[in-house]
Formats: C-alpha cells, sequence, structure tokens
C-alpha cells in the first residue's frame, strides 16, 4: 500500500506534483474559456454589430475601401459567425485561424487605404487568436471525423 493510500500519512511529493499540474491545468482551461467568451463578445458587439445595423462608424471606412455595403454586410456576418463559432468547441480552433487570416486582411487594408491609423488592433488580436487555435487544436481532429462521418 502507498504511502498516500494510509490515512493520517502525508501525501508523496508526486502525489502533491500531480495534484498541482492538475489545478494549474484546470485554471488554464478556465482562463482559455475566459478568453474565448470576450473575444466572441468583442468580435460580435463591438465588431459585428456596427456592421450590420450599417452604423456610420462602419458605413464610411467601407464606403473609403471601395467596398461598400456589400462588403461592410459580408464582413459583419463573418465576424459574428466567427464569434458564435469561436463557443462552439467543435468549431474553437477553427474559428480562431479563420480569425487569424480575417485580422491579416484587416492589417492589410489598414496599411493600404488608411495609412496604417490602427493598423496595430488586428495585429495585437491576432496573439489571442493564434493562441486559442494553437491551445484548442484537437477539436480541428473532432471536426474533421465529424466531417468524415457524414459523408
Amino acid at each position: 500500500m502507498s504511502e498516500a493510500a494510509v490515512p493520517g500519512t502525508p501525501a508523496s511529493a508526486d502525489s502533491v506534483v500531480a495534484e498541482s499540474a492538475t489545478a494549474r491545468g484546470r485554471r488554464a482551461r478556465i482562463a482559455l474559456r475566459g478568453l474565448q467568451v470576450l473575444l466572441a463578445l468583442f468580435m460580435g458587439i463591438a465588431s459585428a454589430l456596427p456592421k450590420l445595423i450599417a452604423h456610420s462608424s462602419a458605413v464610411e471606412p467601407f464606403a473609403e475601401i471601395g467596398w461598400g455595403s456589400v462588403g461592410m454586410y459580408t464582413i459583419g456576418a463573418l465576424e459574428l459567425a466567427g464569434a458564435i463559432a469561436l463557443l462552439i468547441p467543435v468549431l474553437q480552433s477553427l474559428a480562431a485561424m479563420a480569425f487569424i487570416a480575417l485580422m491579416v486582411g484587416a492589417f492589410v487594408v489598414q496599411i493600404a487605404v488608411f495609412d496604417g491609423q490602427y493598423a496595430a488592433t488586428p495585429l495585437i488580436l491576432m496573439v489571442p487568436f493564434a493562441l486559442i487555435a494553437w491551445a484548442r487544436r484537437s477539436s480541428n481532429a473532432d471536426l474533421l471525423r465529424l466531417v468524415r462521418r457524414r459523408a
């Protein structure tokens, strides 16, 4: 019988380390999920919603780019879909990767059309999206299994 299994005896160093690693892993998963929720709220409310309701803060930049309302509604719909997908476990990594691609496009537009006025914003957002895409990469295999099963 191990030392830790006997009531009243101190836990072994190995079991303490394992419990500590489990607690750290749980806290990391909770923090990552919290980050996903915050980013989903930001992308859905602060970014997609103004485009979908044609708020002047969204209309003017898209007119300046030359994409008009079609481009504005398309990007808004993509952002809203991505925000929702970021909260669905099987889609979370794919959504984060899609947001990285969207942020690359936003960065290029900021540099090319708006002289880099807000170019740092998409670069900053790429970091947490990359973290989510990497940390939740196992969901890609789950998604692939689901798609193959349906085919």
